[in-house]
């Protein structure tokens, strides 16, 4: 895990950054968390402004953006520019959840999955191998075999961080790995790489005033499409029935996706066993038994 990139050269505040990165001036500026703020443009734009948690993190981030918009389903803000240090994007105007909007988000998911990676592991065109998941390092390595690069590439890298760390116990990671051993029975049919979002827990699904979803802060990458669902899963999502049915109108999962939740889970809970400790240690050897059995 990496931290904020020290002060120097290109060290500049928000507004600063959005004037540099946009070409226009300034007139106002809101902050929104330590690393995020809204600043006004001179033409009347209010863009999001962000700076960036690892030397790698902006450049993955704009370049995952774009990747998605690409596919023309689901919608994402717009890039206005980025460089080592800062990323300016549109701001979405936030509404209310409703189940109609729900319903069109899983049809532009599923429209998104289907839009496709090279391999999985793929990174988004012009975006780093050395990316990022939240706070973490995520390396991305195409593979072609799923269930392999899953294993390899997204569960032990965290796993063994998490026991070096003192986070997970020795027992415990055991369990994870006598799991995977049993990953390519329990997989399910093979497909393709999808076009993911990556990190697609509630928090990065803006519901927006005119009705329609946003998603921001990408970890986008080519992978199994029940990933994605599976993150909507772990940390809720309004309406979430209703976002399945919307996606199952478009593109239908394969018999037992359900059954391989926990499975798509394991990811995610270890890199927040990584990021936040001992906490959700329990959930991912919990999810490790689930289909490790």
């Amino acid at each position: 895990m990496t931290g904020r990139p020290p002060a120097g050269a290109g060290e500049d505040d928000p507004g600063a950054a959005a004037a540099r990165l946009t070409g226009r001036r300034v007139i106002g500026r809101r902050p929104l968390s330590g690393a995020v703020a809204e600043v006004t443009l001179d033409d009347g734009r209010v863009v999001v402004v962000k700076r960036g948690d690892g030397p790698e993190a902006t450049r993955a981030e704009a370049a995952g953006l774009r990747w998605l918009a690409e596919a023309d389903a689901v919608r994402v803000p717009a890039v206005h520019g980025h460089d080592r240090h800062w990323l300016v994007t549109d701001r979405v105007p936030q509404g209310r959840p409703s189940p109609q909007a729900a319903v069109r988000f899983g049809r532009a998911l599923a429209a998104l999955h289907a839009a496709g990676a090279p391999a999985f592991g793929a990174p988004p065109p012009g975006g780093p191998r050395e990316a990022y998941i939240g706070l973490a390092p995520m390396r991305n390595v195409p593979g072609a075999d799923w269930p392999q690069w899953y294993a390899e590439h997204r569960v032990l890298p965290y796993l063994r961080r998490a026991v070096d760390d003192g986070t997970l116990l020795p027992a415990e990671a055991a369990v994870v790995e006598r799991a995977l051993e049993r990953l390519p029975g329990f997989a399910g049919p093979a497909e393709p790489p999808a076009r993911l979002h990556g990190d697609l827990w509630n928090g990065n699904v803006l519901w927006g005033a005119d009705g329609e979803v946003r998603l921001i802060d990408p970890a986008a990458h080519g992978g199994h499409r029940e990933t994605d669902l599976a993150m909507l899963h772990l940390f809720g999502c309004p309406h979430l029935d209703r976002v399945l049915e919307g996606y199952q109108e478009v593109a239908p999962l394969a018999d037992g996706w359900s059954d391989r939740i926990g499975l798509h889970q394991l990811f995610p809970l270890l890199v927040h066993t990584v990021l936040f400790g001992r906490g959700y240690a329990a959930q991912a050897v919990a999810a490790a038994r689930g289909f490790g059995r």
